[in-house]
């Protein structure tokens, strides 16, 4: 497939990316070789009334992503001419293999609720300009259709796109010339399990690590959050810098996958305000390398 036509992959309304090799069998639970990430696809504009929508599907893993646009800013923000980039979570009663009631029905959200919604905010705001979207609030909804790990990565992966079609949509309404977006933002999971650092961890992998680590990083190569813990036992700095390696690995094809549902507007509106900056770079785009 030609670049020009795999970019336009977002007409019809998703992209998909399989393991890129196979794995001798039983080396994980659904065979991929330990750098591979699950099979993603994204599909955009799923939700009929939503400024932006997507749906990401990483392996078992399903989220569904809104965008919504207020036209208002909490109160610390007002007067302020800034906007603010803000999130919620939450998960199907039937998404994981026994029933988890609502929250709503509980009275109270939850603490990992409460830590993932500030942590796809936090990842959110590190690539938007929230002085050029003015005082108005941009609401992720990230809902978890069905778990098999990895839903808060797939829920920032999947967020950043629905986030730029929300903006590219503000942007015609106001007249904009760019969006107001520095670059693109992507996670993943990575983990020791039996010993071995392993890309994507599957819920059946995930709650068996002796180590498991979130990573958040922006198309440049920049560390937005790392969120690791020694599950099982304590590692050493060489075992983080290879996982780090490994996610940043997983991190860039998913850069590619979100090149892949946007469309040549939002693409070069970004492209155009990283070329601003001669240091930053990358993003998903073909890496042109010396020798």
């Amino acid at each position: 497939m030609s670049q020009q036509s795999d970019r336009h992959v977002h007409e019809q309304g998703a992209a998909t990316l399989a393991p890129a090799v196979s794995a001798p069998e039983g080396s994980r639970p659904d065979g991929r070789p330990d750098d591979a990430l699950r099979p993603v696809r994204m599909t955009v504009d799923t939700m009929k009334y939503a400024e932006g929508s997507c749906l990401i599907e990483l392996g078992d893993t399903r989220v569904i992503t809104t965008a919504t646009v207020e036209e208002r800013v909490p109160p610390f923000l007002r007067g302020s001419g800034q906007g603010w980039v803000t999130a919620e979570y939450a998960m199907l009663p039937r998404a994981t293999e026994e029933r988890t009631p609502r929250e709503a029905a509980r009275g109270k959200v939850g603490g990992r609720t409460h830590e993932i919604q500030r942590l796809v905010g936090r990842s959110l705001r590190a690539v938007v300009d929230l002085k050029h979207l003015g005082e108005r609030t941009l609401w992720l909804d990230c809902d978890v259709l069905q778990a098999d790990g990895g839903t808060r990565t797939a829920s920032i992966t999947a967020s950043f796109v629905a986030l730029a079609y929300a903006l590219q949509r503000l942007r015609v309404r106001e007249g904009w010339d760019r969006l107001p977006l520095y670059d693109f933002v992507s996670a993943t999971s990575v983990g020791l399990v039996d010993g071995r650092p392993r890309l994507d961890l599957s819920y059946a992998e995930d709650s068996r690590a002796e180590v498991d680590m979130n990573v958040v990083m922006t198309g440049s190569g920049r560390l937005v959050e790392l969120q690791g813990t020694g599950e099982g036992r304590s590692f050493t700095f060489d075992e983080m810098n290879a996982l780090l390696k490994l996610a940043q690995h997983g991190i860039e094809r998913l850069f590619v996958e979100q090149r892949r549902v946007l469309t040549d507007e939002i693409l070069e509106s970004i492209d155009q305000r990283l070329a601003l900056d001669p240091h930053v770079g990358g993003n998903g785009r073909p890496a042109h390398r010396e020798g």
